[in-house]
């Protein structure tokens, strides 16, 4: 009774450092989509103002964890029934984030043209308490947190296919879980810089070391988020076009002389304006006939 008792401790045992293994390896893997994961989210998770930043936070956080609790089961049944669907998937999501990077890109230079300083949506993040537009924030950050989430996924899967069932869905529920928490609670720290520093001006002398680190962290933290928003941009097009070139024979062929990246964002932006004078051609269409 015992030597079977310790006989599954062992198992057990096995189980944990075959996961701790692949989970190092797949969260290496993902470490360029975790990354642009955070660039892009940490966008989509500031601009609010002081009091609403964690709760907005914790609400995009529970999406989040969601997001990965439906991706996780349909990503092992479709492997299994029918695989080439999560390539489909990841195309239709670099369709959408794609469009959403141009969408941020036009928007700012609209903004722009109208020498005004609402929402300078590249550059600038707006403070708000409005209620509609932080819930469509958070509703924009969840779906695009759900297409960041299928990539990290499926690419942790790709690296345990050849393992036992259960330890494909240990090692890739270990690396969904890291990046929620390690994305969303870097994150947090970045929007709440200036509370630290708050409290380290309060709690110092006028003039001393911790005082002025603490003024350069609220000094800072406005060109953190600046600089975020034109990352975010950037890693929408980076990730997108890595979707198009890795998975669409044509892109993957087209302009060999193209460095990849750069090749890929170029896809990923031309792509983008397509959609968007699509979609905004229908809605002007849908806004005439209403009028009528």
């Amino acid at each position: 009774m015992a030597s079977g008792f310790f006989a599954i401790l062992d198992d057990i045992s096995a189980l944990m450092d075959d996961v701790a293994t692949m989970s190092k390896v797949a969260t290496k893997n993902t470490a360029s989509i975790l990354g642009d994961d955070l660039a892009v989210n940490a966008e989509n998770a500031t601009g609010f103002g002081s009091s609403r930043e964690i709760p907005v936070l914790w609400a995009i956080t529970k999406g989040s964890l969601m997001n990965k609790a439906i991706i996780l089961p349909i990503t092992f049944i479709l492997s299994y029934y029918w695989s080439q669907a999560l390539i489909y998937l990841l195309v239709i999501g670099g369709f959408y984030l794609s469009y959403e990077a141009v969408h941020k890109i036009l928007d700012y230079f609209k903004s722009k043209n109208k020498d005004t300083e609402v929402d300078k949506a590249l550059y600038t993040s707006i403070k708000t308490d409005d209620q509609d537009e932080e819930a469509k924030k958070i509703k924009d950050a969840i779906i695009t947190d759900f297409i960041l989430s299928i990539e990290i996924v499926i690419i942790a899967y790709s690296t345990v296919t050849n393992h036992p069932l259960l330890t494909q869905i240990l090692t890739v529920s270990v690396v969904a879980l890291i990046a929620t928490v390690g994305v969303y609670g870097i994150v947090a720290l970045i929007v709440r810089l200036d509370d630290v520093g708050l409290m380290l001006i309060r709690k110092s002398l006028k003039g001393s070391y911790l005082a002025k680190i603490g003024t350069f962290l609220i000094n800072i933290l406005p060109w953190i988020i600046k600089s975020l928003a034109v990352i975010g941009t950037i890693a929408l097009l980076m990730v997108s076009g890595g979707i198009f070139e890795h998975h669409i024979s044509y892109f993957h062929n087209l302009l060999p002389e193209l460095n990849s990246t750069l090749k890929g964002m170029l896809i990923s932006f031309v792509i983008g304006l397509v959609l968007y004078l699509i979609v905004h051609f229908i809605a002007s269409i849908i806004s005439r006939f209403k009028r009528n």
